[in-house]
């Protein structure tokens, strides 16, 4: 009786324990993507919801049939879902945080980081069927769009596809279960349950669709542009033009110097999990300022494989005719971005003196 007062005062401080204390668990353990201890972890999460969230309105249903209070034991069920919720949130903000270009994904990330942040102060709704089935659906589904390709050793519109199959299906069987062990509250909160499924399956194939979503289990480790750049024995090499300290330490566009028609590099690291195999495209673009808008001078493509932890690295080159404002797409094939480098390319008599550096 004690502990059931005291949990139940200090319930809302519980909650918010609950998930720091996932968000500090993934932190420790998140490093890639592919790692069995994030595989583990992630899939800890998705097992303690599909527990804990049954488990908890089965014992709520349970006392209200017999007109007694629901057993302290509920909370426990409650803070282990809000836990492996939080979790799952925090890990989808560094993931998802990483792998995003900011300009391209900012609505989605923006939608993470609200409901990351928004976990404790709707605390009060994870007593709520609906809610937490919902959300624990859009855990799902966001999970299983970088957990399918790590299996399948492929990304795509199909793969994409299969990840929401995959995601659907786990809830189908999490709702099968909700109705055997929480009969009268399941048919009472079924059709928002389902309406609320239907707008997270529609909001995540937009984000995908219009390319908001970053492209994990993807992501850029570096890049940049250069006057040259080749490949030695285990390294990759490139001559690079001292830009101000602006451009280095705030991410400011450089500008490089170079004389009518020299060839400019774009260099990229990609990170890809163990055994994935896929292709990155370089789009060069430059802005056309009578015609306001961004004109494709030349797209090179070159396949890459996963397991480098530090990325797959490449280069592609085009030569500059024109001058004014460039921009280098670093895309997957199927339009997703993965970084964005825009220079500004200024004409000049005499080349710039350039440093050799050694790229990561």
């Amino acid at each position: 009786m004690v502990i059931r007062e005291w949990a139940a005062r200090y319930e809302r401080y519980l909650s918010a324990l609950a998930m720091a204390a996932g968000f500090v668990v993934d932190n420790i353990f998140f490093e890639r993507v592919d790692l069995w201890q994030t595989q583990a972890l992630l899939a800890g999460y998705a097992l303690a919801c599909f527990i804990a969230i049954p488990a908890q309105h089965y014992l709520e249903t349970k006392a209200a049939r017999r007109g007694r209070v629901s057993p302290r034991s509920r909370l426990f069920f409650q803070l282990t879902a809000q836990f492996a919720l939080g979790g799952f949130w925090s890990a989808f903000v560094i993931f998802y945080g990483r792998a995003a270009v900011f300009g391209a994904s900012w609505p989605f990330l923006l939608f993470l980081s609200l409901i990351f942040l928004g976990s404790e102060y709707f605390h009060r709704y994870h007593a709520r069927l609906v809610f937490t089935s919902v959300l624990f659906f859009f855990a799902l589904y966001s999970w299983a769009i970088f957990e399918v390709p790590i299996y399948t050793d492929s990304i795509g519109v199909e793969t994409f596809l299969l990840s929401g199959a995959a995601a659907i299906g786990v809830f189908a069987l999490f709702t099968v279960v909700l109705r055997l062990v929480a009969h009268d509250r399941f048919y009472e909160d079924v059709w928002r349950i389902r309406v609320g499924g239907v707008l997270v399956l529609v909001m995540m194939n937009l984000f995908y669709f219009t390319n908001m979503l970053p492209a994990l289990p993807l992501s850029a480790t570096a890049a940049g542009v250069y006057h040259t750049v080749w490949h030695v024995p285990g390294d990759y090499l490139a001559t690079s033009e001292r830009q101000p300290w602006v451009v280095a330490y705030l991410g400011f566009s450089p500008t490089l110097h170079i004389v009518s028609g020299e060839t400019i590099y774009a260099y990229s690291a990609i990170y890809a999990p163990t055994d994935l195999s896929t292709t990155i495209v370089h789009r060069w673009q430059w802005y056309d300022a009578l015609s306001k808008g961004w004109v494709t001078r030349a797209v090179v493509s070159y396949p890459i494989e996963g397991g480098r932890v530090s990325g797959y690295r490449g280069y592609s080159n085009m030569r500059i005719a024109n001058a004014g404002q460039w921009r280098v797409i670093v895309e997957t094939t199927d339009g997703r971005l993965l970084d964005e480098l825009p220079f500004t390319a200024v004409f000049v008599t005499d080349p710039p003196p350039l440093e050799t550096i050694t790229l990561r």
